[in-house]
């Protein structure tokens, strides 16, 4: 590939409505066309292309080169010659972006605009990838390379804003994850198993103006051996594939061991990897079932199996019985249901789950944190949290640092120093209250969180009024004081009851110290 001919890419780009906006929403294909593509068909948003008449050049190489890279048609030369005037076809295929046949080009990577919003402010880069199914027409080679997708998206979401020296992006894939940790780090390492992964890393890196990332081909940690990180953050090939002969696997979801071993093995080694004070975030799968499988919780003994104490977050999002899980990963190979190949490979998978006794399979978040120093006794926390995110522009990272600082000075904080503190009601923290007909009490009394994780906390009247009067003139210990003599009931009482609940919203960012 010649790097050289990649300012000559951007350029063009650039001067192009190849934007997120330009495509997305009411844009060029149209709400319908959109939704098509979110299902993984492309005829809707090929026909809307197709009819629409160009405003000007700039729209007309947009949709030229939305149907070429991202839909995946083929287009005429002369087009594709309009749309990039300053590469041109013969310095797009000398970077292998496209095959010239004759008056014909066809793509040979998906290449898309992407944008986002980050603590930073919104910023927009184009993403190439392997070409996936919907433009394949069929099963992906194994060897595929993954553009941007919903778990990429989330783990970019999850990423904890704040400046650090060293970042490292586990398993890179296309180096969307080392391209956002650039955002906050000094320096980023990725690593990948996969040297086409690392070739589209690079040429991500050097079409944004990405710079400061060191790109290393290797297993897991094996390219880092004895370093340390302030950040490490992977998107693993966590997927759970039946090791038998016929069944693919695929380098960008399949780690190659069995169950969910390579979770664990990341788990286990990301201890030493971390400086004092660091932050891994990572996505993952987790088993349930026979022997030691406890889902979510086994995320705690992985973490025990490591050399270094760490404070433990894990979130389940999502919980699939064998049967889902198999169809939901068949599917994503490429592999249509209804085809013999389908079955095939549905018994394998639920051959492979009955012979370990697997259940179900959760997905979610793991973040492990090394303590600035050792801890007496590190934080575990295992929660399922199933329902929908509350309003997160930003993603869910300012959330994650902010929990974590709150445990961090939690543990540090005596029940006498919380009751002398002067926490602030969360500005996104309403009251819902549910009442029999005709009755003035209320029988349920909840707390909701508006933004985050959308948490909702079953509340009583003492302590949805002491959230109340959480403005920060007054300190814990004077509220509940005075809610003791409101409510009749001694004061040393209703502290022991109310304070440890004080305490998780803290945490869980509804009340903020």
């Amino acid at each position: 590939m010649r790097h050289d001919l990649i300012p000559l890419l951007r350029h063009d780009l650039g001067h192009s409505l190849f934007t997120v906006e330009r495509l997305s929403g009411a844009g060029a294909w149209g709400r319908s066309g959109g939704a098509a593509l979110f299902r993984g068909e492309r005829v809707a948003a090929r026909r809307a292309l197709d009819d629409r008449v160009p405003r000007d050049e700039r729209e007309r190489a947009s949709d030229t080169l939305a149907k070429l890279f991202i839909l995946g048609y083929p287009q005429p030369l002369s087009e594709v010659e309009r749309a990039l005037p300053t590469l041109g076809t013969a310095g797009a295929g000398s970077l292998d972006l496209v095959r010239v046949d004759g008056d014909t080009v066809h793509p040979l990577v998906d290449l898309r605009p992407y944008s986002f919003v980050d603590s930073l402010g919104e910023a927009s880069w184009w993403i190439a990838s392997d070409l996936g199914e919907m433009a394949l027409q069929g099963p992906l080679p194994e060897d595929h390379v993954l553009g941007i997708g919903g778990a990429s998206t989330t783990l970019s979401g999850l990423m904890v804003p704040r400046t650090v020296d060293r970042a490292l992006d586990l398993g890179t894939g296309c180096g969307i994850q080392a391209l956002h940790a650039s955002r906050h780090a000094r320096h980023v390492v990725a690593t990948d198993i996969s040297a086409r992964a690392l070739e589209f890393g690079r040429f991500n890196a050097a079409l944004n103006l990405v710079d400061g990332i060191d790109w290393r081909l290797g297993s897991l940690f094996e390219p880092v051996a004895g370093e340390t990180f302030d950040l490490i953050v992977s998107n693993p090939p966590f997927v759970i594939t039946p090791r038998v002969p016929g069944v693919p696997s695929y380098e960008y979801r399949d780690g190659g061991m069995v169950g969910d071993a390579l979770v664990a093995t990341v788990v286990a080694e990301a201890g030493e990897h971390l400086a004092p004070g660091g932050i891994a975030q990572l996505l993952g799968n987790w088993e349930t079932g026979a022997g030691a499988k406890r889902g979510a919780y086994s995320v705690l003994d992985w973490v025990a199996l490591g050399p270094v104490p760490l404070d433990v977050w894990v979130v389940e999002r999502e919980v699939q019985d064998a049967t889902g899980y198999a169809e939901t990963w068949i599917r994503d190979g490429g592999t249509r249901p209804g085809s013999p190949e389908f079955e095939r490979l549905y018994e394998a998978w639920l051959d492979d789950f009955a012979a370990r006794g697997v259940d179900e399979v959760g997905f979610g978040y793991v973040m492990l944190r090394r303590p600035q120093e050792p801890a007496s006794e590190p934080v575990a926390r295992v929660e399922r949290l199933l329902g929908p995110l509350g309003a997160v522009d930003t993603g869910l990272g300012s959330h994650v640092l902010a929990s974590l600082d709150a445990s961090d000075a939690l543990r540090e904080l005596s029940d006498d120093g919380l009751l002398a503190a002067h926490p602030v009601v969360a500005g996104d923290v309403t009251e819902e209250r549910h009442y029999w007909p005709g009755n003035d009490d209320p029988t349920v009394i909840s707390l909701r969180q508006g933004g985050d994780f959308a948490r909702t906390v079953e509340s009583g009247t003492a302590l949805s009024a002491l959230v109340g009067a959480c403005d920060g003139e007054l300190s814990v210990g004077a509220i509940l004081g005075a809610l003791a003599q409101l409510l009749e009931v001694p004061e040393r009482e209703l502290t022991a009851e109310v304070l440890p609940q004080v305490r998780d919203l803290v945490r869980d960012g509804l009340l903020r110290l």
